[in-house]
């Protein structure tokens, strides 16, 4: 049977992010994400939902976020989930969490965090940057990547690994 165990966040850093070096000298980063939701209750009043997740990231991307974001700073993660069990004190405990594969900073680099009244602004100076866990090429990812036809410079590359991304003639 097939699985498949993907997950997309977006919103702000819960705290500054812990950043640290595994023995073998691989990054890994923690920090918690609240992600808020709208809905209306039974008597027809909106009321505000938040979610906290705790997000693990790892090598290139660990760092970058760790350089770049700070507490209230607005993110979206791409990744998957991660069951962890453990025991503490005789007792077994678990948790859900993210690891983070893919990352891109939401807002430019004046934005002080916290978001602006709970919409997100595209930076338009400033170009967002895409962090990949496989690569660092800083490229945007090859679903959101410009055409051809609209861009004349080939400096963006898709990310990925398969084949066929280093070919020019596709219009991604």
């Amino acid at each position: 049977m097939a699985s498949f165990n993907r997950v997309m966040l977006m919103g702000n850093l819960t705290r500054d992010i812990e950043l640290r070096y595994l023995p073998s000298g691989m990054a890994v980063s923690e920090f918690g994400l609240a992600v808020n939701d709208k809905r209306k209750n039974s008597d027809g009043q909106w009321v505000e939902d938040v979610n906290f997740f705790d997000i693990t990231l790892y090598g290139r991307t660990a760092e970058v976020a760790s350089e770049y974001l700070s507490k209230g700073s607005p993110i979206f993660i791409e990744g998957r989930l991660k069951h962890d069990t453990w025991e503490k004190d005789g007792q077994k405990r678990s948790k859900v969490k993210v690891i983070g594969e893919r990352m891109q900073m939401i807002g430019g680099r004046s934005d002080s965090g916290g978001g602006q009244g709970g919409s997100v602004r595209e930076p338009s100076s400033s170009p967002q940057r895409y962090v990949n866990s496989n690569t660092d090429s800083g490229s945007p990812p090859p679903s959101q990547a410009p055409s051809q036809a609209s861009q004349p410079s080939r400096d963006a590359q898709p990310t990925g690994n398969g084949p066929g991304y280093d070919e020019p003639e596709i219009p991604f």
